[in-house]
């Protein structure tokens, strides 16, 4: 754009509907907070600056909310205390906008607006006229008309409240996106006034003085009713949800990835898929997560803020959650059904970590094995390692956290308690059942638990017979 865009964001409602304590623009579409989809689409239209106005919650609304680091666009707040309408909202903004751009006023409750969109709008606008962003609504119910003169130009916003019967039946609707030159905007938001059926600022106002001025009122028409539906009801964000999700899973799709139902798949943060990805059915993906060439994910796995390369194969029913440490999953890996890989959690090549088995904190050199109901929590293993299944790493002392060592080539027994601090030489063998709680040497067999008695003929306790 040749002139500099300020983004005003309207998130000061209170939203009863939503039946709920927290803000609605703080309710969460795809895993971020209604009005961050709206700031972050600002960012993408190199905003100079985003004002949000907030009310209701003022405090925890912007707490809530953050700019992307790093974006070059300034984030800043607002407040509208008390709430007098959407004119008078964005009164309360026009102190910190410069008459040198366009305002673009959004909705913190409108979070599926494409990019694209506005900045067709601001194109529209020029910084010379009013654009407004409308829709042909079959139902426009709630909606402010577009009027329209005979001569097909916009001559004024209707409010549903105070609409004409003739003015109702109108289905063009006003989606209360504006993009308008701040020089212009600052001089109708001074004569609104407040003598209508709510008795409230209108932001719409501006058109009919606009109008009056002679200044162009532009109108860009768009088609798809989900760039402008606000959410009001828990409803309306379930219905946006599988929208949002829709959208990311067509993106996919035309990317190459393999969705085996897009309408039953869920990313609630940022999802990277190299070519030949497959996904089954009720994957849900968090934060930030990365699939390379040819990775494969069973139905129902919750994966978050990992890395998987090339090749590996995650099995049914698995959950991933790096948090902020991140989890790696090495080429060929082979994780699950039924598996758990928690923060810090680093497998290398073709390691295979099977059906209840747990990792936390711990590297997973080349070619190791916990195949199952296994617990690996500060841990370093080395190449080749076969840990058996009912073993633990007793990383834990009540105070403090431990780390064990499993040498390369190591096989861990059944049912073995490793009592960290504690190394396993290399190519050793523990045998099944044993609690190790002394380094233990290379290449020998190490067994520590008690000694087996049979005691011939036993007879187990009988319960007392029933009292009469």
């Amino acid at each position: 754009m040749s002139f500099p865009v300020d983004v005003v964001v309207m998130a000061a409602g209170k939203g009863t509907r939503m039946k709920s304590r927290r803000p609605k623009v703080l309710h969460r579409l795809g895993g971020r907070a209604l009005a961050q989809h709206v700031i972050d689409t600002a960012v993408r239209l190199s905003a100079r600056q985003v004002v949000v106005i907030t009310g209701h919650e003022a405090a925890q609304v912007e707490a809530g909310l953050a700019a992307p680091g790093g974006a070059g666009t300034a984030l800043g707040f607002v407040r509208q205390e008390p709430q007098l309408g959407t004119g008078h909202a964005v009164q309360q903004a026009v102190p910190v906008l410069a008459d040198d751009g366009v305002t673009l006023v959004l909705s913190g409750d409108v979070p599926l607006t494409q990019a694209d969109t506005l900045q067709a709008l601001l194109a529209l606008c020029g910084g010379q006229c009013l654009a407004l962003l409308t829709l042909d609504q079959p139902d426009p119910t709630g909606y402010g008309r577009i009027v329209r003169g005979t001569d097909g130009a916009v001559q004024a916003i209707v409010e549903q409240k105070d609409a004409s019967e003739a003015q109702k039946a109108i289905t063009e609707i006003y989606s209360g996106i504006m993009a308008v030159p701040t020089r212009l905007l600052r001089g109708w938001l001074a004569r609104l006034d407040n003598r209508n059926a709510q008795n409230e600022y209108y932001l719409t106002d501006v058109v009919k003085f606009a109008v009056a001025d002679g200044v162009p009122v532009q109108a860009h028409r768009i088609t798809d009713a989900a760039q402008v539906a606000g959410v009001n009801s828990p409803k309306q964000l379930a219905e946006l949800e599988r929208a949002y999700q829709g959208r990311r899973a067509h993106e996919l799709l035309e990317q190459g990835v393999r969705l085996a139902d897009p309408a039953r798949f869920d990313v609630r943060g940022e999802l990277q898929c190299g070519p030949d990805v497959e996904i089954d059915v009720g994957c849900v993906f968090e934060g930030r997560v990365v699939l390379g060439e040819g990775v494969r994910i069973g139905a129902h796995c919750v994966i978050a803020n990992a890395t998987l390369a090339a090749g590996a194969v995650i099995h049914p029913f698995t959950h991933i959650d790096g948090e902020k440490a991140g989890v790696s999953v090495g080429p060929g890996a082979l994780i699950g059904p039924f598996a758990r890989l928690r923060p810090g959690a680093q497998l290398g090549a073709e390691v295979h970590i099977g059906n209840f088995v747990e990792v936390k904190n711990s590297t997973l050199a080349d070619g190791a094995k916990a195949n199952h109901l296994a617990y690996l929590g500060d841990a370093t293993v080395g190449e080749r390692v076969n840990y058996g299944a009912g073993s633990i790493t007793a990383n834990y002392d009540g105070a403090n956290k431990h780390r064990t060592v499993i040498e390369a080539d190591v096989h861990v027994g059944s049912n073995c308690v490793l009592v960290a601090p504690v190394t396993l030489g290399a190519g050793g063998t523990v045998g099944g059942g044993s609690t190790i709680t002394k380094d233990t040497p290379a290449g020998a067999l190490s067994v520590a638990r008690g000694k087996q008695v049979s005691i011939p003929n036993w007879q187990r306790p009988r319960k007392n017979p029933p009292k009469a």
